[in-house]
């Protein structure tokens, strides 16, 4: 009698914090200024605890990483990527990229591609394919070109197609590549430091208060126009040998040998945390190259849509790897699913290496902090576009179970920071209460 009372007191309790739940997000005057989906689930007991318009679609913006994630881990591995394809004569090594971002990255720097040609005996040629990728996705702005969340995409990327600016107290700006240093020119005011590239060519125009120069540090990356001529020259140049840049003959389909780089491990890593736009794309055109032998990103979520993800409720829209496009759609409960499939096929302490941590890591480190002494309790991927929040994710509640959410939020003319608090004092009223 005393099991069964006190079975029916927790099932009281349980149900009492699911219409707490309810309410504070079917009710709340924060989300209702906007179009809210969201839904909460218990994955061990297969259970929806509380949903709302989850079978709409939504503008997810990074939360579109998710999808990029999941395909580039089930079809790439945790191991090396392929970072070079090469075909090897006796007279000649011609070669071209697969998409991989790592070669000499500003955070990355690897260079075993380098490495690899500089003991090349043999001429070195290098195949055009730049026309198989375009620099921009599919519903991108023409006017993000001076941003690095829109750094252009490309088939043999250098230098994450960036150029870093850097400066340390007392000391004067640095470049790299220093290739770009000469197209750069301390021309313009400003209040701080700013960093404007042209439209249309790589011609960067900065600025420094001198009252605030001695004391001033910062480092801030900026795209580059790419091409493969720009490439095979900045490429050159490190190599320190001639590289002949030659069209495409179909060598993609003739025999050739790959040249395994960085980890991909790493590159999911950086990518989740900070949600990294370029690795996102870069990443869907290695597993185009991995699948295909060609870099195409429609091809690469093409085949993801059909092989992996045809088991999810609703069909994603799905157009490009980072999200940056509008013309992305998915719906809540499709996030779920996805969320569900990654927590059954990869290990937690693998997923928790991976998102970003509550008050800990990466795009929310600064919210949903854990109670002082206690561990993160969110493991989730953010979005933001204009008009367009999101965060989904795993919510390890104090009783120790671990939940789905997703939270999908369009169309508010609120500042996104009020977004957010009520977010957070939703979630943590979950963490503490469930």
């Amino acid at each position: 009698m005393k099991k069964i009372l006190a079975f029916l007191i927790l099932l009281s309790l349980g149900s009492c914090t699911v219409q707490k739940i309810k309410k504070s997000v079917r009710d709340s005057e924060v989300f209702g200024k906007g179009h809210i989906g969201f839904m909460l689930v218990d994955p061990e007991k297969k259970k929806t605890l509380f949903a709302l318009n989850e079978e709409k679609y939504f503008i997810p913006a990074s939360n579109t990483k998710l999808f990029t994630f999941y395909t580039s881990y089930k079809l790439l591995g945790e191991e090396r990527v392929n970072g070079l394809n090469y075909i090897q004569k006796e007279d000649s090594l011609i070669f071209w990229g697969t998409g991989d971002p790592t070669l000499l990255h500003p955070d990355f720097r690897d260079s075993t591609v380098v490495d690899f040609l500089k003991n090349a005996r043999q001429a070195l040629y290098m195949v055009n394919t730049f026309d198989q990728v375009t620099a921009f996705g599919s519903g991108w702005s023409w006017d993000w070109y001076n941003y690095y969340y829109a750094t252009e995409r490309s088939s043999l990327p250098i230098y994450g197609n960036v150029v870093r600016f850097s400066k340390k107290p007392d000391d004067k700006v640095g470049f790299s590549p220093d290739y770009f240093q000469s197209q750069s020119f301390e021309d313009i005011p400003s209040e701080r430091y700013s960093i404007l590239r042209e439209e249309d060519q790589n011609i960067y125009h900065y600025g420094i208060n001198k009252q605030l120069e001695k004391e001033l540090g910062f480092e801030s990356d900026k795209p580059y126009i790419t091409s493969a001529q720009l490439t095979a020259d900045m490429l050159c140049l490190k190599v320190g040998k001639n590289i002949t840049l030659i069209p495409n003959q179909n060598y993609q389909h003739r025999i050739h040998q790959k040249l395994s780089t960085a980890k991909a491990d790493s590159v999911y890593s950086q990518m989740m945390k900070i949600s990294d736009n370029f690795l996102a794309e870069q990443l869907l055109l290695l597993v185009s190259d991995h699948l295909f032998d060609s870099l195409n990103i429609s091809s690469a979520i093409a085949y993801a849509k059909e092989n992996l993800l045809k088991d999810l409720p609703d069909e994603p829209i799905w157009v490009d790897g980072s999200g940056l496009s509008a013309k992305n759609m998915f719906t809540p409960r499709t996030i779920i699913a996805l969320l569900e499939k990654i927590k059954e096929e990869i290990p937690m302490e693998k997923i928790q290496a991976y998102f970003p941590a509550g008050g800990d890591s990466g795009t929310i480190r600064n919210w949903y902090k854990a109670d002082p002494g206690q561990t993160p309790y969110i493991y989730a991927k953010t979005g933001s576009l204009s008009m367009s929040n999101a965060l989904s994710g795993y919510l390890i509640t104090k009783s120790g179970k671990t939940l789905l959410f997703s939270f999908l939020l369009n169309n508010y003319a609120i500042p996104s920071g009020e977004l957010k608090k009520e977010m957070e004092k939703v979630l943590y009223q979950i963490h503490k209460k469930y």
